[in-house]
């Protein structure tokens, strides 16, 4: 009898080590093919579309603070220029890069948004924090994403300072943050997309 639970024990220990090997060398491949970043973005993508993470449009005024137009970018094309540009418009301001599963994960929210929104009134400002640029070209050009990128070409002003990727701003005409988010969210609500046509 003892025999037949320290056997029925030492199966149950090795199915054990059997699974966690797999889920380890699951992880494994994911991590050293660079695929762990998508699958993580689609999993997160999920929280996306519970309708929990969704953007503050209501912050007292007392809580905005001014934007700083002096943001050194450089296009996809190699063009330089500054967010000084897109002054007296609505800005939606979105630092992400490519390696961010959170960024990955709100991109397609962003495209519809974009593509609700963008006028001569409201302009897209997406900052890719990627080093190596044509990586981000080329999962734009995979993914077929059409709203305006920049590199930062420069320092980032302290104004934009968090340390979280992505964070969105939204920066009124007359040149105050009147939200920022750090972390993913669902811009693309009817509620957003009637905050950002407001001002």
């Amino acid at each position: 009898m003892q025999n037949e639970t320290s056997s029925k024990k030492q199966r149950s220990f090795k199915r054990e080590l059997i699974e966690w090997g797999c889920i380890l060398g699951v992880i494994g491949i994911l991590y050293f093919s660079g695929l762990h970043v998508p699958v993580i973005g689609n999993l997160q993508r999920v929280l996306l579309w519970s309708g929990l993470m969704t953007p503050d449009t209501e912050l007292p005024e007392n809580q905005y603070r001014a934007a700083n137009y002096n943001l050194p970018l450089l296009s996809l094309d190699g063009n330089e220029s500054t967010l000084e540009e897109f002054e007296g418009k609505t800005i939606f301001l979105n630092f992400w890069a490519t390696w961010c599963p959170p960024c990955i994960a709100e991109m397609p929210n962003i495209q519809a948004l974009y593509e609700s929104v963008e006028s001569d009134d409201i302009k897209f400002v997406m900052v890719s924090l990627d080093e190596d640029h044509q990586k981000a070209r080329s999962y734009l050009e995979r993914k077929e994403y059409t709203f305006p990128v920049y590199f930062l070409n420069g320092r980032k002003p302290g104004t934009y300072s968090s340390s979280v990727v992505p964070t969105t701003y939204v920066i009124s005409p007359d040149g105050k943050i009147v939200t920022e988010r750090r972390g993913m969210a669902d811009y693309n609500t009817s509620g957003f997309k009637e905050f950002l046509r407001s001002f």
